[in-house]
């Protein structure tokens, strides 16, 4: 599966000049895009599109690059992929007594951008213009084409005991000995695909 960004008739590229930082942002700035460029997340761009940066607090005390795609998104096409609806989700699991989440980490990255769309995902910085080669959290789509992801390769167990949204995996079963055997059989395909779970926000 490829992350593609359709455009509105008429959309051109959007650039959109760096925002101010402090010292320390700054430092902080260049020590996740140094990250980033390791990870082979994102390289360098001479993309005329241009989105701007800014770090976000995470509840743990650090910080987070996000991209500010507003522009971008302005003049993305929307995909109607349908999200389910939580009370819907939570039907399903009734008569289990034994449950176990799974929070996702960075599973976004798991997905590439099609070539022609990298592009549209430059950011600027102090420290230049990069581009995003999987698929950037931030961007409109994100979440439902994901969505669909997870469910493509949970299908067999959706509604048996795996319910999925987005980036979070709640495995309910009936019995202590039915959970073990279904909880191995999530981790095996997280395992296969590559995903990977957040411990701090696993519940087993």
């Amino acid at each position: 599966m490829e992350f593609s960004i359709g455009l509105v008739p008429g959309a051109g590229p959007v650039s959109v000049a760096p925002y101010r930082m402090a010292l320390a942002e700054l430092v902080e700035l260049k020590g996740q895009l140094e990250d980033l460029l390791e990870k082979q997340l994102v390289r360098p761009s001479v993309s005329p599109w241009g989105a701007p940066v800014l770090l976000v607090k995470k509840k743990d005390g650090g910080s987070r690059l996000c991209v500010d795609y507003r522009q971008l998104n302005r003049l993305t096409i929307k995909n109607k992929y349908p999200l389910p609806r939580i009370d819907d989700l939570m039907d399903q699991v009734r008569g289990a007594s034994v449950f176990s989440k799974i929070d996702l980490r960075s599973g976004y990255h798991q997905i590439r951008v099609k070539e022609g769309d990298i592009p549209k995902t430059a950011f600027k910085t102090r420290y230049g213009h990069y581009e995003y080669v999987v698929m950037p959290f931030g961007v409109t789509n994100a979440p439902v084409v994901f969505m669909d992801y997870m469910n493509r390769i949970f299908r067999p167990f959706l509604n048996k005991f795996v319910v999925v949204f987005i980036d979070d995996i709640l495995i309910y079963s009936r019995t202590p000995e039915e959970h073990g055997e279904h909880l191995r059989l999530v981790l095996e395909i997280l395992k296969a695909k590559q995903l990977y779970a957040k411990l701090s926000k696993c519940e087993f």
